[in-house]
């Protein structure tokens, strides 16, 4: 299932991000590539108060960012959104704690995850991700006889 993704809402529920660091965003962009990389999925994640001359939408891999002009907020962008989905909405998951969204996500059906559990489950995602790229214990002198011996045998 694809997300929809109150970016600024999610960036205080994950440890080592904050709201005042100015590269803040690209380096949730970079966990939210991986976490989509991960669970095989699409993601659209909404910013507000875009720098003039830097708003507007980009493609990141499995992730589209959206920069909303400080002219309105990334709140009513995502409700546009999801109201633009028609039935496919149902497939979507929208990941805020903003009750607002939440509500207007409900009324079409779409699905719902507020962003500390959504921050969790990327984190163990992430998590899982970087434990299993730890290499493999080294070889027992047995185990090292046994590949000697089978490498000999094919000579």
């Amino acid at each position: 299932m694809p997300y929809l993704i109150d970016g600024h809402n999610l960036i205080p529920r994950i440890p080592g991000l904050n709201l005042g660091d100015l590269d803040v965003e690209a380096k949730l962009i970079r966990m939210l590539q991986e976490f989509a990389r991960l669970a095989q999925t699409n993601l659209e994640v909404y910013f507000d108060k875009a720098a003039a001359g830097h708003s507007g939408t980009r493609q990141e891999g499995r992730v589209k960012v959206v920069f909303v002009t400080s002219r309105i907020i990334a709140d009513e962008q995502i409700i546009k959104r999801i109201r633009s989905l028609g039935n496919t909405v149902k497939n979507w998951i929208v990941v805020t704690s903003d009750r607002r969204i939440q509500v207007e996500a409900k009324a079409v059906r779409a699905g719902v995850m507020g962003s500390d559990e959504f921050a969790r489950k990327m984190l163990a995602a992430l998590e899982l991700q970087n434990n299993s790229e730890v290499e493999p214990p080294p070889m027992s002198q047995a185990e090292l006889e046994e590949w000697e011996r089978f490498f000999q045998k094919k000579r």
